[in-house]
């Protein structure tokens, strides 16, 4: 496996990310793609209304410029591209609608639901085309499980659970652009001990890209990455975990993102069955917000929480 392939392509997207940035901000600014903060949303907030969105294509073009000139095209090429753009164009659609039609809620739920399935279902396609094992493998655990055809539902499941874990976690400056640098950087790792180079080279451009937006997205941002940025990482590392064959690991590297989706589903069934709510706000990087914790020390902790999962998920793989 090339190492030196791989860390080109993480140094030129984030070039090209950092390069993309003053070019596209003053673009979405003077089109009027400006957030618009939630009135119950922390209210410290309310100063970032007007803050350009969207920034998710700086992302997405860096990835996709970078993949393209240091990926071999084949299967895994195709496929790790539809997850990423297959699902960075259902954001875009949905912050689309928000933000120049003046529809709040965007796309509806039904309609986002049907793009997720749309792409996931390409990507089983060209999955089942590759001739992807249906095998699965438990961490820690000698032996595997053929589910057959049941594959490809999981595979629904973990895109499902994936792109919208993360975009939950979008909601501070500079959250996700970290966390997710650092779950893509375990997977870099993976791919590489796996001579898996598709993967190895999409984790990299990804690498490179989100920390190039995050020159401009870190407190206090410059600009957003939305639905476009935030769906977008989420189908890629659902890709990259599949591609891997490290589907059931994706909840240790991924656990910030699994605990901000939980934080939501609590939030929501408690207060649904018992009238009452377990966080101050979820999802829980607000809760710690509203506990006291400035945004800066939120962002690191999470940070923090993010590289010790990273780190603890390859291991954990290398011991397999």
């Amino acid at each position: 496996m090339d190492y030196t392939s791989t860390l080109w392509t993480l140094g030129v997207s984030f070039v090209l990310a950092a390069l993309l940035g003053p070019l596209c901000i003053p673009v979405l600014r003077r089109m009027k793609f400006g957030q618009t903060v939630r009135d119950e949303g922390p209210q410290s907030h309310q100063k970032k209304t007007g803050t350009p969105t969207m920034g998710g294509v700086i992302i997405l073009l860096a990835l996709t410029l970078a993949f393209l000139k240091f990926s071999d095209r084949g299967w895994p090429f195709w496929a790790l591209l539809v997850a990423s753009l297959g699902f960075g164009l259902v954001g875009f659609l949905d912050d689309y609608i928000k933000i120049v039609m003046k529809r709040s809620l965007g796309l509806t739920a039904k309609q986002k639901l049907f793009g997720q399935l749309l792409f996931s279902i390409i990507f089983c396609f060209i999955l089942h085309k590759m001739g992807h094992s249906t095998a699965i493998g438990f961490p820690g655990i000698d032996g595997t499980l053929d589910l057959g055809y049941g594959y490809y539902l999981l595979v629904v499941i973990i895109f499902f659970a994936s792109s919208n874990a993360v975009n939950f976690t979008d909601g501070l400056d500079g959250l996700l652009s970290g966390t997710s640098a650092l779950a893509f950087g375990a997977y870099m790792l993976i791919a590489l001990e796996a001579t898996q180079s598709q993967s190895a080279i999409f984790s990299a451009a990804m690498i490179g890209a989100v920390l190039g937006f995050l020159v401009y997205n870190a407190h206090p941002a410059k600009v957003f990455m939305g639905d476009t940025g935030s769906l977008g990482i989420g189908g890629g590392l659902a890709a990259v975990a599949i591609l891997t064959k490290t589907e059931l690991l994706l909840i240790l590297i991924g656990g910030v993102f699994v605990i901000e989706m939980l934080s939501v589903i609590i939030q929501v069934a408690s207060f649904k069955t018992r009238g009452k709510r377990v966080f101050k706000m979820s999802p829980i990087h607000h809760h710690f917000e509203l506990s006291g914790w400035s945004e800066w020390r939120v962002v690191t902790v999470f940070w923090t929480a993010g590289l010790v999962l990273a780190a603890l998920g390859f291991i954990l793989y290398k011991g397999l």
